[in-house]
């Protein structure tokens, strides 16, 4: 078995690690089974022992392999779950004032119905906090840097493995006198309160980035040096202007974003995949040595 040669400026053990990724794309091995010993690599690529080690641990740092401890080296087992963004809604005639065929908010109700078509089990800690809002909060609710937010916080697990951190942050003077104040989640969901403040949700805008985390979301999140974060931050509209800002930040390595767009009545939007990452919809598979690139796009708000 031979490198590629790639990039007359690639290092060796780069050239190794990329067919590394390309046999793991390809399903050569299974997450239930180690991969060949660092001495079986050397004689199939001819190369030195470091040059492997090197290789293993840029996977490793990309959150691909994991190392245990007298076990060997495994694939990274994080179940990739899809989350429904925004497309149609799940149930048909949706409330008075919300336009018909699309999602603006995805309640806890949503996250429960996608884990349990993949067989897993959702759980949720809550947390209602009253901070200063942030810069970039402040100007998307249209208030001063610095003045007082509510904010709800959703910390869900999938089988007790973190998944994601939801934090809705509310204009003070919305929230104040209402359920968005109390320490629990509202039954029917925070879209109850404001439908029944006359503040119903017509339209949003999605912004995505994708960051590192930080030392505290890292430790929440228990991923691998190399797992980015994916954090959608939404701004819900009504006629008036802003309503909130919904910002979900999820482990890169363990969700897939899906957006609908159009008319897709006669199509489910998310099924459950075969694998981590496999193909939506019908769509083609993709080369098993095709380079994955993460899309990238901007920032805004639920």
């Amino acid at each position: 078995m031979t490198i590629s040669r790639g990039s007359s400026q690639s290092p060796k053990y780069q050239r190794l690690a990329a067919d590394l990724r390309r046999r793991i794309a390809a399903g050569e091995w299974r997450g239930d089974a180690p991969l060949p010993v660092e001495t079986e690599l050397e004689q199939q690529y001819g190369v030195a022992r470091n040059t492997v080690r090197l290789a293993v641990d840029v996977l490793v740092n990309e959150g691909r392999l994991v190392r245990l401890q007298g076990k060997g080296t495994y694939l990274k087992d994080h179940p990739v779950l899809d989350h429904r963004v925004y497309g149609p809604d799940l149930h048909p005639g949706p409330p008075p004032g919300r336009p018909a065929g699309h999602c603006l908010t995805a309640p806890t109700g949503v996250y429960e119905a996608e884990a349990r078509a993949v067989g897993r089990q959702l759980t949720v800690d809550f947390e209602m906090l009253i901070v200063r809002a942030r810069t970039d909060i402040a100007e998307r609710l249209g208030l001063r840097p610095g003045e007082a937010v509510v904010v709800r916080r959703q910390l869900r697990l999938l089988d007790r493995e973190p998944y994601s951190i939801e934090e809705s942050h509310y204009r003070a003077g919305l929230a104040a006198g209402t359920p968005l104040m109390e320490p629990d989640q509202v039954p029917g969901g925070d879209e109850s309160v404001l439908e029944a403040l006359g503040r119903t949700e017509v339209g949003a805008v999605d912004h995505l980035v994708s960051r590192m985390p930080g030392p505290e979301e890292a430790a929440w999140f228990q991923g691998g040096p190399g797992a980015p974060l994916l954090v959608q931050t939404r701004v819900s509209y009504d006629a008036r202007g802003p309503v909130r800002v919904v910002e979900t930040r999820y482990s890169a390595d363990r969700c897939r974003l899906v957006y609908g767009l159009g008319e897709l009545a006669a199509r489910p939007l998310v099924r459950p995949v075969p694998g981590p990452a496999g193909p939506l919809d019908g769509a083609p598979p993709e080369r098993p040595d095709a380079a994955v690139v993460p899309a990238r796009a901007g920032r805004d708000h639920r």
